[in-house]
């Protein structure tokens, strides 16, 4: 009988040892993986954006629309996110002038933190650059 106390006890000390362990693994997994999942999303974000932006009669009121289309179908609407444009006025760009729309947000408006691995200030950011059509 002795022996099987021992066994049992030593069961749960290496339990007590190793689950934290294993816990800090799936949370850290968690986190850096919906890190990318936010920055894909932001990227995509800003393809949509560039993608309205190069339209000949497009204005920077399409460019947003669709940014913020983007952002609502990954469930990111209420990221605190930006938008900028370069140039600033989409509409009155000439025809092969290179666009760029970048969206960004911080890390701490949209990210799930459960060990505070990424610090909060860390700012996201997607950017994309096309040329105006004709």
């Amino acid at each position: 009988m002795r022996c099987r106390r021992t066994v049992r006890g030593n069961a749960v000390l290496e339990m007590a040892l190793v689950l934290p362990v294993l816990l800090l693994l799936a949370f850290g997994t968690v986190e850096f993986g919906y890190y990318f999942y936010v920055r894909s999303n932001l990227q995509g974000a800003a393809r949509e954006g560039a993608r309205a932006a190069i339209v000949a009669s497009a204005t920077n009121a399409d460019v947003t629309s669709a940014v913020a289309a983007a952002m609502n179908a990954c469930g990111l609407q209420n990221s605190g996110y930006s938008v900028s444009l370069n140039p600033p006025n989409v509409g009155s760009a000439a025809a092969g002038t290179a666009i760029t729309v970048t969206v960004e947000c911080t890390w701490g408006a949209v990210g799930i933190r459960p060990l505070q691995l990424i610090s909060a200030g860390k700012i996201l950011r997607g950017t994309a650059v096309m040329r105006k059509e004709d």
